[in-house]
């Protein structure tokens, strides 16, 4: 992504920390005033800053933004022998980082995977958070619901760790999947396809990144988070986080279904709905005005209009 288009990437700072258990973790700041509010960005799993470019370019002129690559993945310590993996020490590194910076209260807006952390830290450390913003996301046991967009399929969750398990054994499965997914001319042509239909840009570049990121060095890692999204839970959690939070979803998701956002707006008690009848998972690429503008306006007020 070139840097005029997208000015805040030259805001970007990279920092480093240790966590309590020897790992070492890769956070990125985005703005120097200190009076600004902070709002912390939990990625999916898999993505990038490039993936949120729509909301930052919003939420940057009256926001500091912090984030930080999972404990596996990408920048962060990739050691496949890195033995604390939950959802729970994702969360735990989140605190670390607000820590080192001395940041008291932020707001987080978490995405698909991000969406199991961002309702983790809440629980956790209720006193550092000001108001949530979860898209695409749910509160747990993801391979028991995912990709199972209309009604749950018997076994599925057991059928998924086998293939996952299978990946993590036979390196040489993993390498053809590596070669197809991230052939530059399959993805351009899918990405600038999905660009047409949804009339957003952003999917030809974004969908590149992505395969090159997920099948990388840490694709191991990668997999395993898929099972520790598996074991988490926040279901039982969710009543007692009071926090303002805004719930987007799209109706068409396929990969995590629309009704568990309805199911943890219902059950938080201070909650907003920004819901797209049409948008999947990635409803922030897709509605590159719409949803960016609503999330500032809930940022700064936490009142929004009705449903979309």
């Amino acid at each position: 992504m070139k840097e005029e288009k997208y000015p805040w990437q030259g805001q970007v700072v990279n920092k480093s920390l240790k966590t309590r258990d020897g790992v070492s973790i890769c956070y990125q700041t985005l703005g120097t005033d200190k009076k600004k509010p902070v709002v912390c960005i939990a990625h999916g799993l898999g993505a990038r800053l490039y993936a949120w470019a729509p909301i930052l370019n919003v939420i940057l002129p009256r926001y500091r933004v912090i984030t930080w690559h999972y404990r596996g993945l990408y920048q962060s310590e990739t050691q496949e022998s890195i033995r604390r993996f939950s959802i729970l020490d994702h969360a735990e590194d989140l605190k670390s980082i607000l820590d080192k910076e001395k940041v008291d209260k932020v707001h987080i807006i978490g995405w698909s995977m991000g969406v199991q952390v961002a309702l983790e830290f809440a629980h956790l450390f209720p006193d550092r958070l000001e108001k949530l913003v979860l898209i695409n996301g749910t509160y747990g046991h993801t391979l028991s619901t995912g990709l199972q967009p209309l009604f749950r399929i018997p076994y599925m969750a057991d059928f998924l760790h086998i293939i996952i398990e299978t990946l993590k054994s036979r390196k040489e499965s993993a390498s053809l999947i590596r070669k197809v997914a991230t052939n530059k001319k399959i993805t351009g042509a899918v990405g600038s396809l999905y660009s047409t239909l949804r009339g957003s840009p952003y999917f030809t570049e974004v969908l590149q990144q992505y395969a090159d990121d997920v099948l990388g060095d840490s694709f191991n890692n990668y997999l395993r988070l898929f099972q520790e999204l598996d074991a988490h839970s926040t279901y039982h959690n969710l009543p007692e986080i009071v926090h303002p939070a805004l719930v987007v979803w799209g109706d068409l998701d396929p990969l995590i279904p629309a009704y568990l956002s309805r199911r943890i707006r219902r059950r938080l008690v201070n909650a907003y709905t920004l819901r797209f009848w049409l948008g999947t998972h990635f409803v922030h690429l897709e509605y590159p005005k719409r949803a960016p503008n609503r999330i500032l306006r809930f940022l700064d007020s936490h009142i929004i209009e009705p449903d979309v």
